[in-house]
């Protein structure tokens, strides 16, 4: 009898388990390695293998953890990448899921980099902003005689300045005895600037160059390599020194104390010899250029001047000519000046004559004369205006008085009739407004009689 089938499963099903089993198993861990076939495309997210000297594993750097990392990758790098491993199931690829990068051996560098660069910063250790002599006379070149940095400063120095005064203090630029010999350096340096300086001043020697500016550099390398330039002592220096410093460690995303504390900056030894001496091949170009403008401007000048010259000459002619051109234009204008007083005076004439003209319309004994016939006139229509007025006046009165005297109490009194009134001088019009006894005045048409009541009477 045939053996039953086993029972089987699906690839997918296969490498779900398996990832469920590796993520379950390991959780987050860290892994150090070197970088290779990194892969940036254009989704955002990062693609590499990290490897050692006996395996490689995959890793998958995922945009929204990839966009917070600051450690730059490339190639050949060897860093710790922090992470999950998993499978990548449509393939079966076993990767690891990165979540976080640092450099490798770096952790405990950085940490102590930051909290002393925090220090310095508040004691003020990075105010320096001095601005360095351009070009300076006599350069003052720290770092190591041996290096790549060295040749390329003085090669761009040479190529861009050769007159810059360049001396070299060899110093190691890595290892325990590299901070402080540059200290030693910087020391000396300054020493020398100041009694330079002093000489010059005394003997007023121009000769004697004095050291202007300090140049303090060496090339790329890991953070253990530049650690030298991170030393509290040594950023001490360079921000007390009496020269002006400028810093140049390292390539250019690389940041050390000494280039904080420095007066300038540059991201590497050859654009910090650039940023020290202009180009004298375009000083050279400039100057040049200079020389054929003025050279244009001064033989546009000398054409102009030569062009006014031989018009001043065509215009030149002999005194006697100008004299006896002159003599032409003042009987001229002789002419001229009778010609315009004779027709001034003959309009003023015709002016005055029409002046005296309307004057004579206007003549005030004329007028007087008028305006006395017309007062008269006026004089005796008043008279006449006011004998008129009168007489209508008087004639008004007369009648009003005649008017006046008909409705008057005289005229009614004068006829035989009284009027009678008390003591308050009230009227009286009834026997019954009297009292026996009460004294009453009588007023007739002449005089007036005083009346006592006896009694009252009916009628």
């Amino acid at each position: 009898m045939p053996s039953p089938m086993p029972q089987a499963i699906s690839v997918s099903d296969l490498n779900r388990q398996a990832r469920q089993m590796l993520e379950r198993g390991f959780g987050d861990c860290w892994v150090e390695g070197e970088i290779s076939g990194l892969a940036r495309p254009a989704s955002g997210h990062i693609y590499f293998t990290l490897k050692d000297a006996k395996a490689q594993l995959r890793c998958a750097f995922f945009r929204n953890r990839a966009g917070l990392s600051r450690v730059p990758l490339k190639d050949g790098d060897r860093i710790k990448v922090r992470g999950r491993v998993s499978i990548f199931e449509p393939r079966g690829d076993y990767q690891l899921i990165v979540d976080a990068v640092q450099p490798s051996g770096e952790g405990e560098l950085m940490a102590a980099y930051e909290r002393l660069k925090r220090q310095l910063e508040t004691e003020g250790v990075f105010a320096n902003a001095r601005e360095l002599p351009y070009p300076p006379r006599h350069l003052a070149l720290i770092t190591s005689p041996t290096g790549a940095a060295i040749r390329d400063a003085l090669a761009v120095l040479a190529a861009r300045w050769p007159m810059v005064r360049v001396s070299v203090f060899p110093t190691p630029v890595q290892g325990r005895d590299a901070s402080p010999a540059m200290i030693r350096a910087l020391a000396l340096v300054n020493r020398q600037a100041r009694r330079d300086a002093e000489a010059q001043k005394e003997a007023k020697d121009l000769a004697i160059e004095p050291f202007d500016a300090i140049l303090i550099t060496r090339g790329g390398g890991s953070l253990e390599d530049l650690w030298a330039f991170n030393d509290e002592h040594l950023a001490r220096a360079i921000f007390h020194s009496g020269l002006p410093v400028m810093a140049a460690v390292g390539h250019e995303t690389d940041f050390t104390l000494a280039e904080f504390a420095a007066d300038v900056r540059a991201p590497t030894p050859s654009a910090a010899a650039e940023r020290l001496v202009p180009d004298r091949r375009d000083l050279e170009a400039t100057l040049a250029q200079q020389r054929r403008r003025l050279s244009r401007a001064l033989q546009n000048r000398l054409d102009g001047e030569s062009q006014r010259l031989d018009h001043l000459r065509a215009r030149l002619r002999h005194p006697g000519e100008r004299l006896a051109r002159q003599r032409q234009d003042l009987s001229s204008l002789e002419r001229r000046l009778r010609l315009a007083m004779s027709q001034h005076l003959k309009s003023d004439r015709q002016q005055l004559d029409a002046t005296a003209r309307r004057l004579s319309l206007h003549d005030p004994s004329r007028t007087l004369s008028q305006s006395r016939e017309q007062v008269d006139r006026l004089h005796q229509r008043l008279e006449a205006a006011q004998q008129s007025r009168l007489r209508q006046a008087r004639q008004r009165l007369e009648s009003a008085a005649r008017e006046l005297n008909a409705v008057s109490p005289l005229a009614v009194l004068g006829r035989g009739y009284s009027i009678l009134q008390d003591d308050s001088g009230q009227i009286v019009r009834a026997a019954s407004q009297t009292q026996p006894g009460q004294t009453l005045t009588a007023r007739l048409g002449e005089g007036r009689l005083k009346l006592e009541v006896k009694r009252r009477l009916k009628r």
